[in-house]
């Protein structure tokens, strides 16, 4: 691997397709002990939490040393009040050069979905343990590269995937669940039932707000012009650079319902339907969505919806005490996970059998595991990210290869999986209380697809096959790791 100074780097991007590596950090000649300096990267929104998550392990030896962001005004602000907080750091506009700072141990990337993995790879490559937010990834194979990155140079990599510190909550549901004593699971079901009201209507092209670096913005991602009112948080729903509420939110109730399956492998069958519907805006992703995965043990059925109980309400759907959760559907009873650090187990009738609660600090996790340098110490290792952040990305790629049809023709094409059709009979029902007209704005069925887990790629179809990465536009160009 070449090692490269700022200069060589910028001057060689486009030939080293993305490859960048610089001397490694600190960390390396530091006793356990040490301090560990901390950089955050994106520092508007879910930002913040990582600013004061690395600020509150202060007692951990943590120091937060420096920020990141391509907007200035964000940048300039979250760096004054911390100075007039007493905890000064540098700011950076571009996270090259913040990644040339040997002093730096710890990553922590908050930034846009498009740039998770490229931010990662780099960091990693930098000598730096990192924590990224969920998704760990844009599409399917840069995920798996971040995973090969943090192997190749034995990093520290943690998901932000947060519910999975639930120790004393999720975690004991868990191991309830897989001993068998409500036997074996029939369902994982996640549901991610969250207001997603319109984005607006743009009348055209929409100026890129001043301080903004908008080409380092777009990074791996096409620079498009700005065709949305808002340039920050709405680009969760179009899809050069969001992944939809499946990406956005959906994520972590995806996690711990493959947490409670157990699988550790992409699913070897995905479908997906639904649409953006309800509303004309610049979003493109669908506000309500169902996504298949067919294991052979039991399916993983994934439900979002956007729009609220009814046409007016305030309130959202709610499914067995699940609005923003996980239900695991059991031959004995079932188990409903309504939150991010507790559950509870249902006999067959209805009748609460147990009850867990108690969450720990993410964070703190992840830095106990740089202190120790074993992975497994991780409660939400890289792998374990990619996987679910994976299991989104292929139901997203059966919904853009997808037709519109109407629900008769639906219902006839899933008829054969378990769950499936009352799945879609609730969702159906859903729009109609949202008085979405589903013979005049008809849902869209994806293609069923078949996929090799082990490669982690379709069978037999070229065009799915395309979504599992994307064309990088150069110098952000995520390397193959191998």
């Amino acid at each position: 691997m070449k090692y490269f100074d700022r200069r060589g780097f910028l001057k060689t991007a486009g030939a080293a397709a993305g490859v960048f590596y610089i001397a490694p950090t600190s960390w390396a000649q530091k006793s356990p002990g040490d301090t560990l300096n901390a950089l955050v990267i994106g520092v508007n929104g879910r930002g913040g939490s990582h600013i004061g998550g690395m600020l509150a392990l202060k007692d951990k030896g943590v120091r937060l040393t420096a920020l990141c962001d391509v907007d200035a005004t964000v940048l300039g602000k979250n760096v004054d009040n911390l100075d007039k907080k007493g905890t000064k750091v540098k700011g950076y506009a571009d996270m090259r050069k913040a990644f040339e700072d040997k002093d730096i141990d710890l990553v922590c990337i908050a930034t846009p979905n498009h740039w998770h993995s490229l931010a990662a790879i780099w960091a990693i490559q930098a000598g730096k343990d990192v924590y990224v937010e969920k998704p760990v990834s844009h599409n399917v194979w840069e995920g798996r590269q971040v995973v090969n990155a943090a192997r190749k140079y034995k990093k520290i990599v943690q998901t932000g995937t947060q519910s999975r510190s639930s120790r004393a909550g999720i975690a004991e549901a868990v191991k309830f669940v897989q001993s068998g004593q409500l036997g074996k699971i029939l369902v994982s079901r996640g549901t991610c039932y969250k207001p997603r009201g319109s984005i607006g209507k743009s009348d055209g092209l929409v100026p890129i707000p001043a301080g903004i670096d908008f080409d380092t913005w777009c990074g791996p991602a096409p620079k498009d012009e700005l065709r949305r009112k808002k340039l920050h948080y709405d680009w969760h729903w179009i899809w050069n650079y969001g992944n939809g509420d499946l990406g956005n939110q959906g994520i972590h109730q995806m996690d711990i319902a493959r947490w409670f399956s157990g699988e550790m492998e992409l699913s070897p069958r995905v479908w997906s339907v639904g649409g953006r519907l309800g509303y004309a805006d610049d979003g493109e992703t669908p506000n309500t969505q169902i996504v298949y995965h067919d294991y052979v043990k039991a399916p993983l059925i994934f439900e979002v919806r956007g729009l609220p109980s009814k046409a007016g309400a305030k309130n959202m759907d709610s499914f067995m005490g699940s609005t923003v959760g996980v239900v695991i559907h059991c031959e004995g009873g079932h188990v409903t996970v309504p939150n991010y650090n507790g559950a509870t187990a249902y006999d067959k009738d209805g009748k609460e059998i147990k009850k867990w609660n108690g969450s720990g600090d993410h964070f703190a996790n992840f830095v106990e595991a740089v202190r120790s340098r074993k992975t497994e110490d991780l409660h939400a290792d890289i792998l374990e990210g990619h996987l679910s952040s994976a299991l989104c990305h292929t139901g997203n790629i059966s919904y853009r290869l997808g037709q519109q049809k109407n629900p008769d023709a639906i219902k006839e094409q899933i008829k054969g999986d378990r769950d499936a059709a009352p799945s879609f009979e609730r969702m159906v029902e859903h729009l109609k209380a949202n008085e979405v007209d589903v013979m005049k704005d008809k849902m869209t069925i994806g293609p069923v697809l078949k996929m090799n887990p082990k490669t982690e790629k379709f069978i037999g179809n070229a065009e799915a096959d395309k979504q599992l990465t994307r064309e990088y536009r150069k110098p952000f160009v995520v390397p193959a790791i191998s």
